[in-house]
């Protein structure tokens, strides 16, 4: 014990920069005896005191402030034997000085030594020991010498039970403050020796989940760890240090555990939380670069269980020191652990990808490019059990409708975007994302964070559980039905992007040839399946919300364009056609745009069908996987209908669509409208006579009566030309495919040209 005790004995101060934070560093000098400083520290009021109160000023805390601290800190360093709080003046005075300069601007790192000592040697009643332990609130780092120190001061087991607990609820909160962490990491063992008292077990467990290593997980802990699962129940703080160790060895731990848990640990957060928010708010200032110079380091520390809009890897002592500076020069040629925060270029992640250990902060690793292609490359399940954790319970506690009395809207936006920058880089969504939509979809109210959120959907995994169906398409339904046409389009685009995200990252590399008799194939078929019925159901009642709206019908119709093209594209085995209440609207659309979007449509269905037929009659054997008769008869009621509208003037006599626009003769007479027939072809179409009427004056400048019945014989092929010009790809890629006479006299002419 006494070796853990001389512990105590060094101080080391911390290189900071003291420009936003009291500079106690040089009152703690003119404390010792320097002969060398002696007369430096003796010098007028003019010359380093005006410098030290300049530093001061940048930091926002004034002289008064200062000079107060110092005398609280060099009373709490002096106390000798116990002291009671009751009409102790002095003690008041200097405890209330504490607390006023903690919650303003936190406390510098030399102080949380002198602090941590006076609470956990047991000078004082459990109540300044509270008071002192909750206003320890960091203004940059927490240097690891102290935490090392209070942990010595655990072991003499001086302080109360409520203390210890307290203590190391205020640990696992400020756990990624500390400078460092190698040394408290080497007293691994004395925190796991705590895990006998079933009191202080969940926040020992917490620690100790944040400081394992592969090198920590031994046979001995394993065992112990199964006992107290059997004494106590399965508990969840229990299963994450298991299910930790399991990643690291799972030769050690047999057991099967549970695969997700919604939350391992407790809320150790206390009051520490909200403070630190907003004293880090006020030293930051109003520019973003003033956190860096708050921290003292070119890069800001982040925070693990406080979201950070800077969240980057924390600054290691070799930023700020020749010696270690030149200690990591020859990392490339030791067997020694490559710090991340030395990791600069992708070179060096090749080159050191076998030593990389990844911070304690996995927050940090969502902004690091280099970190990302880590995980891309080496799929370390402990990684993503550690960030599964600390985003789950991010998301869980910031979300501002999760949360009533959350209102930092711009923060949690920031947040999202973070996390959906990382899952377009992983090509992947976060399972703990996933699980967080789920939850909260249902209290959303379709405005907070509209967009981050459905950029979020779209990276949903692809999952065939029924919790899709119950927890993201009924909320989404909900919200669409009763939401503006604005929402409805951008609820299209998200569900687009994430058919596409399905459609790239889990099919593009599969045969069906080779899959006959795989399940899984057929898995990801039923899952895309229902997610395109489900739009096709948003699709129908939407437009009948909106009118027909236009607007709508576009993204509509940019969903089906990617659905068109899955069997040749995705090499997906499945096609389906936009349902009766997508495609006539479109193709009676009053704007060409959308008509020719969805001529190119029903071109690529056209297309894919035929490739899968002559799959289908190539292959001897027969395939598991086979476009049904009902799709084919649906794409040629579609096309009969198209041609009947577009070309042949028949749709209302050739229409066999149960939904259809067939009608009986003695019914569009009633209608009082001349030439009914020809009311939809490439002439009269309301999309396309803004074409006709220009048509007629290129042809015809002298004829004001606007005669289209002259658009005939050699004109109706001039007026194809004048359309194809026009840039109506869709129309007539459609029309060469789908009507024979122009696609013969097509093929002649590129026969003609090749000549």
């Amino acid at each position: 014990m006494n070796q853990i005790r001389s512990s105590r004995t060094p101080k080391r101060p911390l290189e900071v920069d003291h420009k936003s934070q009291t500079d106690l560093s040089a009152w703690r000098k003119r404390g010792r005896t320097d002969p060398e400083k002696s007369s430096q520290n003796h010098q007028p009021p003019g010359g380093q005191k005006n410098d030290i109160n300049q530093k001061n000023d940048v930091g926002g805390k004034n002289d008064s402030q200062e000079v107060s601290l110092e005398k609280a800190l060099s009373y709490f360093e002096k106390v000798q034997g116990r002291v009671s709080l009751r009409n102790n003046s002095a003690l008041q005075k200097h405890l209330a000085a504490v607390e006023s300069i903690a919650l303003q601007h936190g406390l510098p790192p030399e102080s949380f030594e002198i602090l941590l000592n006076v609470v956990l040697s047991g000078k004082f009643a459990d109540t300044v020991n509270t008071r002192l332990l909750k206003s320890l609130i960091p203004a940059s780092v927490i240097p690891e010498n102290s935490v090392v120190t209070a942990v010595s001061w655990l072991c003499t087991n001086k302080s109360s039970g409520s203390i210890q607990l307290l203590f190391l609820r205020w640990l696992i909160t400020v756990f990624d403050f500390i400078d460092h962490k190698e040394q408290v990491n080497a007293l691994y063992g004395f925190f796991f020796f705590f895990l006998q008292d079933e009191k202080l077990c969940p926040y020992v467990c917490h620690v100790l989940y944040l400081l394992t290593r592969k090198e920590n997980v031994k046979p001995f802990r394993v065992r112990r760890l199964l006992d107290l699962q059997a004494k106590m129940g399965m508990q969840p703080h229990l299963q994450a240090l298991l299910s930790l160790y399991k990643l690291f060895c799972p030769e050690l731990v047999t057991i099967t555990l549970p695969t997700k848990t919604k939350t391992y640990f407790k809320n150790s957060e206390g009051p520490w939380k909200a403070a630190m928010n907003a004293v880090r708010q006020r030293n930051q200032g109003s520019t973003p670069l003033t956190q860096a110079v708050f921290l003292g380091t070119a890069q800001p520390q982040s925070r693990k269980r406080k979201w950070n809009t800077q969240l980057v890897l924390p600054a290691s002592s070799a930023r700020n020191s020749e010696v270690g500076t030149e200690k990591y020069c020859d990392l490339f040629s030791t067997d020694e652990t490559f710090p991340v925060e030395q990791l600069q270029t992708f070179p060096q992640l090749l080159q050191n990808i076998h030593r990389l250990e990844f911070p304690s902060q996995m927050g940090s690793v969502l902004t690091n490019p280099l970190l990302l292609h880590y995980m891309n490359c080496v799929r370390d399940e402990s990684i993503y059990l550690r960030l599964y954790y600390w985003m789950g319970q991010m998301l869980q506690e910031e979300c501002t409708w999760c949360v009533v009395d959350n209102t930092n809207e711009t923060e949690f936006k920031s947040f999202l975007e973070t996390i959906y920058k990382a899952e377009c880089f992983l090509q992947e969504g976060f399972p703990a994302c996933e699980e967080f939509l789920y939850k909260s979809l249902p209290l959303w109210d379709g405005s907070c964070c509209r967009p981050e959120i459905l950029k979020l959907v779209s990276w949903i995994p692809l999952s065939s559980s029924p919790e899709i169906k119950s927890y993201l398409y009924g909320p989404l339904a909900q919200l669409f039905f009763t939401s503006s046409l604005y929402f409805k389009c951008s609820v299209l685009e998200s569900l687009k992007e994430l058919l596409e995200n399905w459609l790239n990252c889990n099919v593009i590399d599969m045969d069906p040839e080779f899959h006959s008799l795989n399940t899984t194939l057929s898995g990801l078929v039923t899952v895309v399946a229902d997610l395109i019925h489900f739009v096709g159901r948003l699709s129908t009642v939407g437009l009948r919300l909106e009118k027909n709206s236009t607007l709508l019908l576009i993204f509509i119709l940019d969903f089906y364009e990617t659905v068109c093209d899955m069997y040749l594209k995705y090499n997906l085995p499945l096609l389906i056609l936009p349902p009766a209440g997508v495609f006539y609207p479109a193709l009676l659309s009053m704007d060409s745009v959308t008509l020719n979007q969805l001529c190119y449509i029903m071109y690529r269905y056209r297309t894919n069908l035929v490739a899968a037929k002559e799959n289908e009659e190539s292959k001897k054997k027969i395939l598991q996987f086979k476009f049904s008769n009902e799709t084919y008869r649906e794409y040629n009621q579609y096309i009969t209908a198209m041609v009947g509208c577009l070309w042949t003037s028949t749709v209302f006599q050739k229409d066999t669509h149960p939904q259809g626009l067939r009608m009986d003769e003695e019914l569009l007479n009633k209608t009082l409208v001349k030439d009914f027939k020809t009311s939809f072809n490439i002439v009269y179409h309301p999309a396309m006579l803004g074409y006709s009427v220009n048509f007629l004056k290129q042809i015809c400048p002298e004829d004001t009566t606007l005669n289209f019945k002259l658009i005939k014989g050699k004109r109706w092929d001039w007026y194809l030309e004048y359309l194809y010009a026009q840039g109506l790809e869709g129309l007539k890629v459609f029309i060469e495919s789908s009507i024979n006479r122009v696609s013969q006299a097509s093929r002649r002419k590129a026969e003609n040209v090749e000549a």
